[in-house]
Order: structure tokens, then C-alpha cells, then sequence
């Protein structure tokens, strides 16, 4: 099957399994919903900086999703989560700051899914480290009968 071509009735499209992470789903859905935000906030000289700065934020929980996703799952997952999650609070720090510039029923979905996020990436990230090494899982024939 060819992934450029339009897919008959009945096929159904393989799924990246990126794709399947609801965590970034909803950070990309995130960042869609902030062109809209970004709008409202272009109307204040303040809000223009806010909103350079909250583009750059959720782009980069994204990307950094990406990034760690693409470079496999040994030490570099976890620490791309944990950037992007440090990138997710500042955005949601950043939101509850605009509240002079944007409805507040918008700061409320935004925080409550950035907050969704966050709690997501922390529970991938204990997942992840709580699991044993391959090393320890494994030990070396060396090793392995030195008592």
C-alpha cells in the first residue's frame, strides 16, 4: 500500500505509532487551537509578545515529543519528555498570565488540557524509568556467576 495515494473504502491507514500517543495528539491539538488564541492576542502590543512566545512554547512540546519518539526508546525518550514537559508548564503558566487578553472559558480548556498533558508525560516518563535496563535484565556471562 502506497502511503501517498488515497486509500480505498475498507482500507484503513497505518497508524504511526507516534500517532497513537494521545499525549501529543492533544499537544497538536494544542498547538491548532492556539492559532486562534494567537489572533485575540495580536490586538494588544503585550499580547503580541505573549503570543511569540507561547507559539515557540507549544511548537516545542511537540517537537520535543517528536524528536525523542524518533530517536528510539532508551535514555532519550525520558529526557525529551521532561523537556517538553517543562515546555507544557511554561505554556501553562503563560495562559493563566493572559487572562486580561483571552476569555477566560479559553484559559480554563487550555490549562485543563495543558495540566492533561503534563500528567501524561510524568506518568510516560515514571513508566519509562521504572523499567529495568537491559543490562540489569541481562547481566553479562562475565558477571553472572561471580559469587
Amino acid at each position: 500500500m502506497n502511503p501517498d495515494q488515497p486509500q480505498e473504502r475498507g482500507e484503513t491507514k497505518p497508524i504511526d505509532r507516534l500517532e497513537g500517543y494521545g499525549i501529543y495528539q492533544l499537544a497538536r491539538q494544542l498547538f491548532d487551537d492556539f492559532w486562534n488564541d494567537a489572533e485575540m492576542l495580536a490586538r494588544d502590543f503585550r499580547g503580541r509578545e505573549l503570543a511569540r512566545q507561547q507559539v515557540r512554547s507549544l511548537d516545542s512540546v511537540c517537537a520535543n515529543i517528536e524528536e525523542g519518539f524518533g530517536r528510539g526508546f532508551g535514555k532519550e525518550w525520558p529526557q525529551h519528555l521532561k523537556i517538553a514537559r517543562g515546555e507544557a508548564r511554561e505554556s501553562l503558566g503563560r495562559y493563566e498570565r493572559c487572562h486580561r487578553l483571552l476569555p477566560a472559558e479559553f484559559i480554563k480548556q487550555r490549562v485543563a488540557t495543558l495540566d492533561h498533558v503534563i500528567g501524561g508525560m510524568t506518568k510516560t516518563i515514571r513508566t519509562i524509568e521504572s523499567r529495568p535496563t537491559a543490562t540489569s535484565r541481562h547481566p553479562s556471562p562475565a558477571t553472572r556467576n561471580t559469587k
